[in-house]
């Protein structure tokens, strides 16, 4: 055995020692959480794919640190080159489970975006934590912000790029609407690519694009390099907004219930651990910079999940809306409200044709029974209502009560 696999054992022990005294997972505890057998997990070992982002961490850590052994399952992270090759591992079911877009998730199950296919929603995996990166090149121009891009694209005509993640997809709905909000038009005054996230600094780079919405650590990296200046956190947009869901197939939880209850709840526990304190941040951030996972320096993520954010251009705050994992379960649940949003955007930017049912869908992908059943095992306070109300970066008001009004109530649209 070398001494860097073995020193990575021993670190990978020292973790798992770690997580065992603050989750206190005892051998009798562990035979109990699901004694009777038709509760066991039918499935015992499962494949979750992700993306190399800082908001991959509870799915990893789950594994890493051994909690979800707790619940009778094995996890085993896989790492994927992009969204699209994560949607089709999942539809074919090559991926039990993903950390995955959760407008893409809406998007399979409705037939935008790729093959139609039933999806569920197991879980939010996290808050917050992604940004709006322009190029150092704006930045210079006076574009630091959205004012100051609208401007220079009134005053400066050419063609300008912007990079998003996934068509469907979280980042292009948080671009979509922080440039209309702005009053740029995302279809028609600018030309907006799909680009993976681990590949968006070296694109910005090259010169491939003016600006790119994508999560971390790609954002601060960015900074790092000196190559792209932070314009929006998309907590501005969105205070507490979803992000990542725990998403899979809707055949996969009709089959394999027990097994999708299991994961949800360790991945619950990993997520509280890491919003536990300061030391397991870092040791989440020192474990997912590993070149198995994100790839990249422990300075580039252990910043921001802190909430300590630089702008590249000198301004440095404390942001409390920070990407959160858990906050006392208040990130976790699958609000019908949430999922419902999403599709309001597909419909404003075209990608919906019609108006669907957004409530029924919203229900049919939500697990929200199966939510609250691996929140009772994890011990996961549930909030009392299914849809919730917020204020987004506009003034303008969501909360699902009537969302054809409020698809069709923007003045930018398709």
């Amino acid at each position: 055995m070398t001494d860097l696999l073995k020193s990575s054992l021993s670190r990978r022990a020292v973790l798992q020692t770690a997580a065992v005294g603050a989750v206190g997972i005892s051998p009798a505890m562990r035979a109990v959480v699901y004694a009777a057998g038709s509760d066991a997990p039918e499935k015992t070992e499962v494949k979750i794919g992700f993306i190399p982002l800082t908001d991959c961490a509870s799915v990893v850590m789950a594994s890493v640190l051994g909690i979800d052994k707790k619940y009778g399952v094995k996890i085993i992270p896989t790492k994927e080159a992009s969204w699209a090759g994560v949607r089709d591992k999942l539809v074919t079911g090559e991926l039990d489970f993903a950390h995955v877009l959760y407008g893409m998730l809406y998007g399979v199950h409705l037939g935008v975006g790729g093959a139609k296919k039933d999806m569920a929603v197991l879980m939010t995996l996290n808050q917050n934590g992604q940004a709006i990166t322009l190029s150092k090149k704006l930045a210079d121009k006076g574009a630091v912000d959205g004012p100051g891009l609208a401007k220079l694209m009134a005053s400066e005509k050419r063609e300008y790029t912007f990079a998003q993640t996934f068509p469907t997809g979280t980042h292009a709905m948080w671009l979509n609407y922080w440039m209309a909000a702005h009053g740029i038009n995302p279809l028609q005054d600018a030309k907006v690519i799909t680009v993976p996230p681990p590949q968006m600094v070296a694109n910005m780079r090259v010169g491939n694009m003016d600006g790119y919405c994508v999560g971390e650590p790609w954002n601060h990296r960015a900074i790092i390099d000196g190559i792209g200046v932070t314009a929006a956190t998309t907590q501005d947009i969105w205070k507490d907004h979803p992000e990542k869901v725990l998403g899979t197939t809707g055949e996969f939880v009709k089959k394999y219930p027990n097994t999708a209850r299991a994961v949800t709840a360790a991945i619950l526990e990993a997520g509280r651990w890491i919003d536990a304190g300061l030391a397991n941040k870092n040791k989440m951030a020192e474990v997912i910079a590993e070149k198995s996972y994100v790839n990249t320096s422990v300075d580039a993520i252990n910043q921001r999940i802190l909430g300590r954010y630089q702008n590249g251009m000198g301004k440095t705050w404390d942001d409390p809306n920070h990407m959160k994992f858990y906050n006392e379960g208040a990130v976790n649940f699958p609000y019908l409200s949430d999922g419902m949003w999403f599709m309001t955007q597909h419909k404003r930017w075209g990608l919906l044709k019609e108006h669907p049912d957004y409530l029924a869908v919203a229900k049919q992908i939500n697990q929200i029974e199966l939510y609250k059943q691996a929140a009772s095992a994890s011990k996961t306070p549930v909030p009392k209502d299914v849809m919730r109300s917020t204020k987004l970066m506009d003034g303008v008001v969501w909360d699902g009560k009537d969302p054809k009004k409020y698809a069709d109530g923007f003045k930018i649209h398709a």
